[in-house]
């Protein structure tokens, strides 16, 4: 089940006023409700290697897993959710990736990056980060940072209303999280234009790195269905 009609994701990256060039990766696939940030570092390009290893191969591994597997089913044995064992694998996979082409191209030694990831199902969303890359939710009148240091991996009710703001330190290290949420409330009717009054404070106020957004609105409700609803509806079909 696609989630486009129940959630309204937006992504948006800049250069920055003081780069040559962009190391931020981002991606949004909004059938499977993932969104997914990267801020790379290291010498000459690499720093841009790094964080489009990441991006793609977190993408690409967890569409797959997805499309394929039942997340509503535990893992028996971890009692983690499916979507926590998808993200963490596959960002395990993107570190085995860009550690490996560091250590094989003289060019991109040294590299590395940031990555959070946020994958929706079922009413919740998984979230996984690793380095300094943020993740925001406003709920009601609550603006909150919901990445934390300690915290590789966490699982949060979702409810409609609420807009989940996912960032480089380009603006978090520009922008006070006071401004971000007024951003958000003065502008909540369109992501888009969120996205960029965003980027254009960090900019205004130095725009030192690479700046980079990634938004969710949840619309709706979007419970999962469950294996025998779609073999009900299967036969109607």
């Amino acid at each position: 089940m696609s989630l486009r009609s129940k959630l309204r994701f937006v992504g948006l990256s800049d250069t920055g006023r003081v780069r040559e060039h962009n190391e931020d990766t981002i991606a949004v696939d909004a059938d499977i409700g993932l969104l997914v940030l990267a801020d790379g570092m290291g010498g000459y390009n690499a720093g841009e290697v790094a964080s489009g290893i990441a991006v793609k191969t977190i993408v690409n591994l967890v569409r797959e897993h997805v499309e394929r597997e039942d997340l509503s089913v535990a893992d028996s044995e971890s009692g983690l959710s499916r979507p926590k064992i998808i993200l963490r694998d596959a960002i395990n996979r993107a570190n085995k990736i860009i550690y490996q082409t560091a250590h094989t191209q003289a060019q991109c030694e040294g590299m590395g990056t940031t990555v959070v990831a946020a994958l929706f199902f079922d009413n919740k969303v998984t979230i996984a980060h690793v380095g300094d890359s943020r993740l925001y939710r406003q709920r009601g009148d609550k603006f909150e940072q919901v990445t934390m240091d300690h915290s590789l991996l966490q699982e949060l009710p979702v409810s409609k209303g609420e807009v989940f703001v996912m960032c480089s330190d380009g603006l978090s290290d520009m922008v006070e999280d006071e401004d971000i949420h007024l951003t958000i409330n003065t502008f909540s009717a369109n992501l888009d234009t969120v996205a960029k009054q965003l980027i254009q404070l960090a900019n205004d106020n130095g725009g030192r790195d690479n700046v980079s957004v990634v938004m969710a609105h949840i619309l709706d409700a979007f419970p999962a269905r469950t294996k025998i609803f779609d073999k009900i509806l299967g036969w109607f079909g």
